[in-house]
């Protein structure tokens, strides 16, 4: 909730704001503060959004620690392991990416200090914005699926309105969210904040590689969702689901397919055609404009949506 994390002066600034549309929020030191409604940025001024520079408010050091300790519940120690992957994740499902000094210890980053600019990211719950592409991602079963998004795009927001639509729809798929950033279903004291649907069992807070080993083996599940794949274990993970039985749903940051050919590692998930729907979001109209959805030979079988 951004009254809890922002001083009450602050938060009547944005109040002037449609704040509903609200995406991002970006506060460097020193810095004129920006804000993102949609896919536009806008400078903060004390009567809401501004063109101007000169009306524009900055952003001092004491802000930047004011906002921390909010988000941190003003227990800094308790976030240390999030600190140190760089970003915060609070309640309602919001994103603080942090910028700062990195402290290495045994060439592994032991935290951030001197944090200087944060990157405030809002989701938004769009209910059914995934409802119109849903008939190609089920036959008989779910089939694996991969969202293809560059940042900002709102791949985060259409993993989790699938989850609920299957829901919705009754397919009854035991699902397993492997939430490592909180971002899916921001579970705070165990507990979804954001609608996920019926059928959702949760390991947030952990490891790719360790939510897919063991969830496997303990919740036995239908589906795995995850979010923003990117590294060789996490693609490792990914191919020993599909040898399991188990269906995947998950996100991956790239421009479109041609990106996708270029990720380093990602060739042999392409060439054993792990993923038989990709599915290609942009910004073009606005967040989560669906560009087509692909098979799992890189065929465009699904085009011409409204954006989200």
């Amino acid at each position: 909730m951004l009254q809890d994390i922002f001083p009450s002066y602050f938060y009547n600034y944005l109040l002037a704001t449609p704040i509903d549309k609200l995406v991002e929020i970006r506060l460097r030191v020193d810095k004129k503060i920006v804000v993102k409604i949609s896919n536009k940025s806008y400078y903060l001024s004390k009567d809401g959004l501004t063109g101007e520079f000169k009306n524009a408010l900055f952003c001092d050091k004491n802000l930047i620690d004011d906002i921390l300790k909010r988000s941190c519940e003003f227990s800094i120690y308790a976030y240390t392991n999030q600190i140190r992957q760089g970003y915060l994740t609070v309640k309602g499902g919001i994103r603080i990416g942090l910028g700062g000094e990195i402290v290495n210890e045994k060439n592994h980053v032991k935290t951030i200090k001197n944090i200087s600019s944060l990157s405030v990211r809002i989701p938004h719950e769009i209910v059914g914005c995934s409802r119109e592409i849903l008939p190609y991602l089920v036959d008989k079963n779910f089939l694996n699926t991969l969202i293809i998004s560059p940042p900002g795009c709102g791949k985060t927001t259409f993993i989790r309105d699938i989850i609920l639509q299957l829901s919705r729809e009754s397919f009854c798929y035991d699902v397993l969210i492997v939430d490592e950033r909180g971002e899916i279903a921001n579970c705070f004291d165990g507990v979804s904040t954001l609608d996920v649907g019926n059928f959702c069992d949760i390991l947030s807070n952990c490891s790719k590689s360790y939510a897919f080993q063991n969830g496997v083996r303990s919740l036995k599940p239908d589906i795995i969702a995850t979010d923003e794949i990117s590294t060789l274990d996490d693609y490792q993970s990914i191919a020993n689901a599909s040898t399991c039985g188990v269906s995947v749903l998950a996100s991956i940051h790239a421009s479109d397919i041609d990106d996708l050919k270029q990720k380093i590692g990602f060739d042999d998930l392409l060439k054993n055609k792990v993923f038989k729907r990709y599915v290609v979001l942009s910004s073009r109209n606005g967040p989560g404009t669906i560009e087509g959805v692909y098979n799992e030979n890189l065929r465009l079988i699904g085009e011409g949506w409204k954006h989200i």
